[in-house]
């Protein structure tokens, strides 16, 4: 399946849970309901993937991990904040650039219409 497919699946079940469940709720929550509703298409999706940072050909666990990382190409990092900050979109940069992947997703469930709350971010493309 090629990213922006994955990509549209996303979009879809981000706003099945946000329907449902609305702002307020912990991380974890949405998470948790976002993974269903990608397994119940079909998709894989791992949750919490440790990411280890390699340093002059030295791999490092520091305590890095992915959201969600569906089909091991596209990256879902979840938030529930007032709004996105430069450093939201850094950190995805940094995951997509560790992981040779293409594209990730910010989702930010404390948004009052989803669809606002969502973000592209590109590696490479």
């Amino acid at each position: 399946m090629l990213e922006n497919e994955i990509s549209k699946s996303v979009v879809n079940a981000a706003y099945e849970v946000h329907v449902n469940l609305g702002p307020g709720l912990l991380e974890s929550a949405y998470e948790n309901a976002l993974m269903y509703e990608l397994q119940k298409v079909g998709l894989h999706v791992e949750k919490q993937v440790e990411l280890p940072l390699k340093y002059k050909n030295v791999e490092m666990d520091c305590g890095y991990r992915i959201d969600l990382w569906v089909e091991r190409d596209v990256i879902l990092e979840l938030k529930t904040v007032q709004k996105f900050e430069p450093i939201h979109t850094a950190q995805l940069l940094t995951y997509l650039k560790l992981t040779n992947n293409k594209l990730g997703l910010l989702i930010n469930f404390n948004s009052t219409l989803i669809k606002n709350g969502i973000k592209r971010v590109v590696n490479n493309l």
